[in-house]
Formats: C-alpha cells, structure tokens, sequence
C-alpha cells in the first residue's frame, strides 16, 4: 500500500532529513490543522494537539509498517489525539473538577472509586512538582494551576512560543516519571 513517494520520505526522515521533514510538516500542517479545528475549536489547543500530532508521527515512524499511506497515518494520530483531549476534558469535569489536568494524564488508565484519597493526591502533586526543575515546576503550574495558555506562559517567561512548548513538553514528562516513582 506504501507509494514509492512515501518510502523515500520516510527513508529520508529516519535519515534525519531535517529539509524532508520541514516539506511534510509545511504540506500537511494547514490541512491537518483545520481537521483538528473541526472538533477542537480553541485555536491554541488545537494548536497544541497539531505540535503533539507531528512530534508523535516523527517518534512513531520507525514501527510504521506501510499499511496505509503516511497522510492517513498523520491524520489517524491526529484523530486519537483529538479523542484523547476530549475525553480528558470529560474525565476531568466528571471526576476531577478540582484537581489540575496535568495530572489526568496519568490516572487515565486507573479505575476510578469514592475511595480515593484527594488529599494525599494533592499532597503528592505539590510534591513532585517542588522536586522538579525550577523551570519545569513555573511552566506547570503558570498551565494547569494558573490555567494559562501556551502563548500566554511564553510571554510571562519572556521565551519564545517553540521554546515555551517544547519546555511544557519536557517538563510534562518530567512530571509524569517523577510522579509514577514517588513513593
């Protein structure tokens, strides 16, 4: 089903074409974006899920086995990354109101019962998070305490948009490994 266009593109991008990857990313990015945009209004998270889309697509393209063309496979990430912001907005609403999204993430597969103990989750969030890196720690809490936005966080730090994202990204990350192994 692989065209032979695909497989040297994606010959070239294992190769780490930097040009490669800038001609998928500058063909697919409008088109992928206003897919996105039909489900996900706000424009920064849609944003957001098209950033997410692309680092996913390049990450994932090594285990790519041909079975469809690689537009379909960009645009069937983008589609459960799409399902998977919607239904963290819905567990985070049902279940989580008050406690930040970062953290949503990482109870997604856990089942849910009155038993949960909120305070010691909240303890232990308030704890990883001051065992973090300065930077990871501001741009986590200015995002999921403060609620700000990617454009909003990156002018409060005085850092450029790409460089405010891929922090959030990073300290995301962090985030999640820290709080697996917290004891």
């Amino acid at each position: 089903m692989l065209s032979e266009k695909d497989s040297v593109l994606i010959s070239r991008l294992l190769a780490r074409d930097a040009r490669a990857l800038k001609s998928f990313y500058t063909l697919h990015k409008s088109s992928l974006l206003s897919f996105i945009q039909k489900t996900i209004v706000d424009s920064e998270e849609s944003e957001e899920i098209l950033q997410d889309t692309f680092l996913d697509f390049i990450e994932g393209l090594r285990d790519f086995r041909g079975q469809s063309s690689l537009k379909t496979y960009l645009y069937s990430i983008s589609k459960n990354k799409i399902i998977d912001k919607l239904r963290r907005k819905k567990i985070r609403k049902v279940f989580f109101s008050h406690i930040p999204s970062f953290i949503i993430d990482s109870f997604a597969t856990v089942l849910f019962d009155d038993q949960l103990d909120k305070d010691y989750v909240l303890k232990k969030i308030n704890s990883v998070l001051a065992n973090l890196p300065h930077d990871y720690e501001r741009v986590l809490r200015l995002k999921y305490i403060d609620g700000r936005s990617v454009k909003e966080i990156a002018a409060h730090t005085h850092l450029p948009f790409k460089t405010t994202e891929s922090l959030l990204f990073r300290a995301r990350k962090a985030f999640i490994h820290s709080y697996e192994s917290y004891d």
